[in-house]
């Protein structure tokens, strides 16, 4: 029997719509989504905290608490960056762990724990807090293509991460790079290697995901994530519905009812067509894009940088600038493009291009990155490119969050007059300025007190 985990709460929604869903849309599917009897309900973590908090005026943990409440069948899964967590720079030990204890005591019981470079000394905190506050680990391994990854390479992090305690393995294919016989090689290597759980996680954007499933089912998956259809497909995962069929009376049966899955879609598709009459949902990420095989640009990486063009007068140069990514991303060491260091890699690209000169501009994430501040990269830099980007400075060689004092006490300093509860510290440690301009609306609706904020602007823009 294969388990399907269900990501219609957030990573479909992320990939499609920038995670604009609200709680109020999902809660009439919530109670027939938990009857399903899915592996998981992916519904937390990646860009919802974000989302939630800049543009729907929702409170992530309180959006949690209800879900938990009108799903109490069926395990929660959240995405975390390890130290990154759901922000977009190494936190300190101290709120790593109290991070992960909240969302656990809260509701979430499986924790899919990544590092964008495959630095696993940047997951090893969470992967610890994890398994003390009592949850399931899921340690992902982020794939990607370079001359210097392989399945052999994969199979090895696999094995690190189940030494290191992991519960279950994703292969976290963020771009849908993955074709089908590529993974049935990768998941033969990883199961001979591992003994524990094999999850396939793949986006629909080069047009072969559900193919990729059936390979990587007949080679061992265990779990895949799938979307319900209305919104799968394009930058999302593959759809639910049509693998449950192909499956159904094979020793792979997953033994959901499609029945039940139909009637969840039927209200699914009233969501996709208000998207798409609003504009948020645009028809052109629902298409395959196969050049994703050759930029390895996620579909979230590429509005991004339709945009930053925009901005600056250059649209014609989008060719241009798809080009300089994989150049860019050469010289950065092969990451893994996936957040953040798809937003770096695609920035600096994008730099080079509108500026005529390479690493004429050089932002300060590209330095960051380049210095070691993210973790090692999984290919050295050139000496020409670190001293290009760096001059003299030096480099970081040890875990980067060894040099970050604990910080949890200090932030509870900073934003103690609007707590009301405590997990709002960790949300003002993500996000400061956006915490304080909605913790201030909240006041105002809660208590009555004027900070003269100005109104909430929930119109759509990319995360």
């Amino acid at each position: 029997m294969v388990k399907i985990t269900e990501t219609i709460l957030r990573d479909a929604h992320q990939s499609l719509i920038a995670t604009r869903m609200t709680y109020e849309e999902m809660e009439p599917m919530l109670a027939d989504l938990d009857k399903v009897g899915y592996n998981a309900l992916e519904c937390w973590g990646g860009a919802t905290f974000d989302a939630c908090v800049r543009f729907l005026n929702e409170d992530p943990w309180d959006r949690l608490r209800k879900i938990r409440k009108a799903c109490p069948n069926t395990s929660l899964q959240m995405l975390l960056r390890g130290q990154n967590l759901l922000g977009y720079k190494h936190y300190a030990d101290d709120v790593v762990d109290y991070f992960v204890q909240k969302s656990i005591a809260n509701g979430i019981d499986i924790v899919r724990i990544f590092d964008a470079l495959n630095d696993y000394r940047n997951i090893e905190r969470a992967v610890k807090a994890t398994k003390r506050e009592g949850g399931k680990v899921q340690a992902a391994v982020a794939y990607t293509t370079s001359p210097f990854h392989s399945s052999e390479v994969f199979a090895k992090d696999a094995k690190r991460l189940e030494d290191m305690g992991a519960d279950s393995i994703c292969i976290k294919d963020m771009s849908g790079l993955l074709l089908p016989y590529e993974a049935f090689e990768l998941v033969t290597a990883i199961k001979k290697a591992v003994k524990i759980p094999i999850e396939m996680h793949t986006h629909y954007t080069s047009g072969s995901g559900s193919m990729t499933y059936l390979k990587s089912i007949e080679a061992g998956a265990d779990i895949v994530n799938c979307a319900l259809s209305p919104l799968a497909m394009g930058t999302s995962q593959p759809p639910t519905e049509p693998l449950v069929a192909a499956l159904k009376g094979t020793p792979y049966d997953t033994g959901l009812d499609l029945d039940l899955l139909s009637k969840i879609s039927e209200y699914a598709i009233t969501l996709r067509e208000k998207y798409l009459a609003s504009g948020l949902l645009n028809p052109k990420v629902l298409g395959v894009d196969v050049n994703a095989l050759k930029y390895q640009v996620p579909g979230g990486m590429l509005s991004n940088l339709v945009s930053q063009l925009k901005q600056a007068g250059k649209e014609d140069q989008l060719n241009a600038v798809l080009n300089e990514v994989p150049r860019v991303r050469e010289d950065f060491g092969f990451p893994p493009l996936v957040t953040p260091s798809s937003q770096i890699v695609g920035t600096q690209a994008v730099m080079n291009v509108i500026t005529g000169e390479r690493y004429k501009m050089v932002p300060k994430e590209s330095k960051a990155l380049v210095r070691g501040e993210y973790g090692k990269t999984p290919a050295p830099i050139s000496e020409a490119i670190t001293r290009k980007i760096l001059g003299d400075e030096p480099q970081i060689t040890c875990r980067p969050a060894d040099n970050i004092e604990p910080e949890l006490e200090n932030v509870r300093s900073q934003m103690s007059e609007y707590i009301e509860q405590e997990e709002d510290v960790l949300t003002w440690a993500m996000f400061p300025q956006v915490a304080e301009k909605f913790f201030k609306e909240r006041r105002a609706r809660l208590h009555g007190i004027d900070d003269k904020v100005g109104s909430f602007d929930g119109a759509y823009q990319p995360v």
